[in-house]
């Protein structure tokens, strides 16, 4: 041990790994922040020739600009910070919507994959191979060209059963208004909520302690309805009035009118992503033994318990992962709303950016927000993935 100790001290610092690593890692540093630097002071120096600094007081300027789709209170004499919300709102709607439905489908895609029935199975191979082998840009603008744009004129309505209306002019059907009672059905709806989550946690606890699974969102969904029913009928009048679309000459007034845009988006990326879903699943429930599936058969359980109780929990352990790609894809991708013409968030801030000319300020504003939309998203994802995992003896 002495001899080693004396070895290592003789060596020199330019023949010795130790040093070479650490020198290595410090150069390489130095570089990074050198040529952050000279890439910083380029742009300062070139939106100094142009008589621009760096900035973001110009988001308090009057827009002057309308959205044409929006979920706050927007105008053209709003600021550009309000119509930057108003982007980033639309963004968060399609995101949302779109991992729920996708996530939905593509279970389903995944399940038909694997079906003993083989033309659900053909059908299912077909639909996701070809799915996933288009341009997804160049399907969303056929989507909406080929497809919603296509639908009949308001006189020529399609109607569906419900007083639901599908034109070229977008998708309409009926719609609550809140009444003077909402407030107080809001209140009862948290209470609610509060509840259904106390009784999840109790399932869930009371499952971990008997070894059996508990169906705590089951539960729990029914015991949010139960009282979101009976809180309809506690309250003084109904808080909400339904509004009826009716067609008045080339108009239709009254519901709740879904665009051509925005559906086209939607429904473009929740048939794209869930191809991908489906192919994801399909393999997590493949990666499953299928000792695993016999042994289920075994103790009398039926097809569907099979799948539920013993082969979709341990098969998740696969799918997470590149499900969480497949959510952050989605997210991103909906950058692509600009292709036919939806106010998402990019569609917004391009028009400030025009308007305003602050292209550096509104590129970075984009950038930070997808990069923490991916954050959040794959930190909630990995929880998730940490919490499923079995515990193996």
């Amino acid at each position: 041990m002495a001899q080693s100790s004396s070895q290592a001290a003789s060596i020199p610092i330019w023949r010795d790994e130790r040093y070479l690593k650490l020198i290595a890692q410090i150069v390489f540093a130095v570089v990074v922040v050198l040529t952050a630097n000279y890439l910083y002071q380029n742009m300062v120096n070139g939106l100094r020739q142009q008589g621009t600094t760096l900035g973001f007081t110009f988001l308090g300027g009057i827009a002057g600009f309308d959205i044409s789709e929006t979920l706050n209170d927007f105008s053209r004499t709003s600021a550009y910070w309000q119509a930057f919300l108003a982007g980033l709102y639309n963004t968060l709607l399609v995101s949302i919507v779109g991992i729920v439905l996708s996530t939905i489908l593509g279970i389903i895609l995944g399940v038909a994959r694997l079906s003993i029935n083989p033309l659900v199975r053909w059908l299912s191979a077909a639909y996701l191979e070809i799915m996933r082998n288009l341009s997804l840009l160049v399907f969303l603008i056929f989507w909406y060209l080929g497809v919603f744009l296509k639908l009949p004129r308001v006189r020529e309505a399609v109607e569906w059963p419900g007083q639901v209306y599908l034109t070229n002019r977008g998708i309409v059907m009926p719609w609550g208004l809140p009444t003077e009672t909402m407030p107080m059905y809001r209140t009862i709806l948290i209470i609610g909520l509060c509840l259904a989550l106390a009784l999840g946690l109790v399932l869930f606890l009371r499952g971990r302690q008997t070894g059996k699974p508990p169906l705590t969102l089951l539960w729990s969904t029914l015991a949010l309805i139960l009282v979101a029913v009976i809180g309809w009928f506690v309250v003084p009048a109904a808080p909400l009035s339904l509004d009826l679309p009716v067609i008045q000459g080339l108009n239709i007034t009254g519901g709740k009118t879904f665009t051509p845009e925005f559906m086209a988006l939607v429904s473009g990326l929740v048939l794209y992503t869930a191809a991908f879903i489906g192919e994801v699943v399909r393999s997590g429930i493949q990666a499953v033994s299928r000792g695993q599936v016999e042994a289920a058969r075994a103790i009398g359980l039926n097809p569907f318990q099979t799948l539920r109780l013993v082969v979709f929990p341990q098969a998740l352990q696969v799918i997470i992962p590149p499900l969480t790609s497949q959510y952050l894809n989605l997210t991103k991708n909906s950058s692509l709303a600009i292709a036919v013409g939806y106010p998402d968030l990019f569609y917004v801030s391009n028009t400030i950016m025009n308007q305003s000319g602050r292209a550096v300020e509104m590129i970075s504003l984009v950038m930070l927000t997808y990069l923490t939309f991916s954050l959040i998203t794959s930190v909630f994802m990995n929880w998730y993935n940490a919490r499923i995992l079995l515990v193996e003896r």
